[in-house]
């Protein structure tokens, strides 16, 4: 789950990470009056969406004058803010973040993630800031420096020492880097976060180091326990389909081929998709039914897949181990006739009662195509779509 730049903040100043004043404006009046609560000569408008690259988009501007404020912040709201992040379609701005301006000597990066290969939670830091990780990664990966956190939490003196000397901090400097870094490890734990960016943390021309923007992803599977941030989930910046899926205990992400993929277990969802992707075809969605599917939510599972106009066939994959796989067929059946599906469906059964489950697609009625494997079903798929290789 994403946090808004506003909302992550308001987190960081509550672990005493240095932030510039602002607040969060949903109306041109509220801008305007932002702005005079924060005074001076010189202010930054921000669209809150969950993407980067708002600056090249147009999504931050900066004002000399509260008219501009206003005027900036009117071209905003009501606007689908596209960047490289979004989807062609954009995201909808519905709220804006109004900024103290402050004069910058030097941009840094400053970023927290979950390294799998590692198991660890790493640090990384580069001179190179208001840039993407990813470009700085491909264009100068010698500027990125990093850090390993302890399987303990703890980020060791000597590896926070080490990123703040590599940035060329001096001084006062280096100890407050080093209070931001000391501050974002505890907040990354508490928090449960998969990411937290900061980008850029800048050195004022007053020689302080502060955080100008801020970014957090929050683990999903940890939201049970962090009921406090689960309230600031924005549904609005969030795929639709995603969003109905979440609700129904599905799991689903959706993809740019045509494909469609339903399956019972995360690790034979990404099999079938790889195979898809083998045999020349393109994977519309990954979508996890779970071990304990049912009827109802097979159900609702094709109608969000039908959601996506391009979608051309629908391949299901299920492993009956919990669940049988004659009760599987009973909700397959059920959804394909509440659907009244008019694309190619490709079943794979394989597991418990899985005979009684052929069967029972075999008599229905219904134009189900069966598969005996899975390789088999992803050359029907494909087949069925015309993008078969030759």
């Amino acid at each position: 789950m994403n946090l808004h730049e506003y909302q992550s903040k308001v987190l960081f100043s509550e672990y005493g990470i240095p932030v510039p004043q602002g607040f969060v404006a949903y109306s041109e009046q509220d801008a305007r009056s932002a702005a005079a609560r924060l005074g001076g000569e010189v202010w930054v408008v921000k669209a809150q969406v969950h993407a980067g690259g708002r600056g090249k988009a147009g999504g931050v501007r900066v004002a000399r004058t509260i008219d501009e404020v206003g005027e900036y912040t009117k071209e905003m709201l009501g606007t689908f803010l596209v960047t490289h992040q979004s989807t062609e379609n954009g995201l909808s701005v519905d709220c804006v973040y109004i900024e103290q301006g402050l004069a910058i000597d030097q941009e840094f990066y400053l970023g927290m993630l979950v390294d799998r290969l590692r198991e660890r939670v790493m640090v990384m830091a580069s001179v190179a800031g208001g840039v993407d990780i990813e470009e700085i990664a491909e264009t100068s990966p010698e500027k990125i420096l990093y850090g390993e956190v302890s399987s303990t939490g703890r980020l060791e003196e000597k590896e926070a020492l080490s990123l703040a000397e590599g940035l060329g901090l001096q001084g006062s400097q280096r100890s407050e880097f080093i209070n931001i870094l000391t501050k974002l490890v505890k907040l990354f734990y508490e928090c449960d976060a998969s990411v937290v960016e900061i980008n850029p943390l800048i050195l004022t021309s007053s020689g302080h180091v502060l955080a100008l923007d801020a970014k957090i992803n929050v683990e999903d599977s940890a939201l049970f326990r962090q009921t406090k941030l689960e309230a600031l989930r924005d549904p609005n910046q969030e795929d639709e389909k995603e969003r109905i899926a979440r609700e129904h205990h599905l799991n689903y992400v959706s993809l740019e081929g045509n494909i469609a993929c339903m399956v019972n277990g995360a690790g034979l969802a990404m099999a079938t998709m790889d195979l898809i992707k083998l045999h020349g075809g393109e994977p519309a969605n990954f979508l996890d039914v779970g071990g304990d599917a049912t009827a109802s939510r097979v159900t609702e599972a094709l109608k969000i897949i039908l959601a996506n106009k391009n979608v051309e066939a629908i391949l299901v994959n299920i492993f009956g181990g919990i669940v049988r796989c004659d009760l599987i067929a009973e909700g397959i059946i059920d959804a394909v006739r509440e659907v009244k599906m008019r694309i190619p469906v490709i079943v794979r059964l394989e597991g418990t009662n899985v005979e009684k489950g052929r069967m029972l697609l075999a008599n229905s009625g219904l134009d189900i195509i069966a598969a005996d494997n899975l390789t088999d079903a992803a050359c029907k798929a494909i087949a069925s779509v015309g993008s078969a290789n030759p």
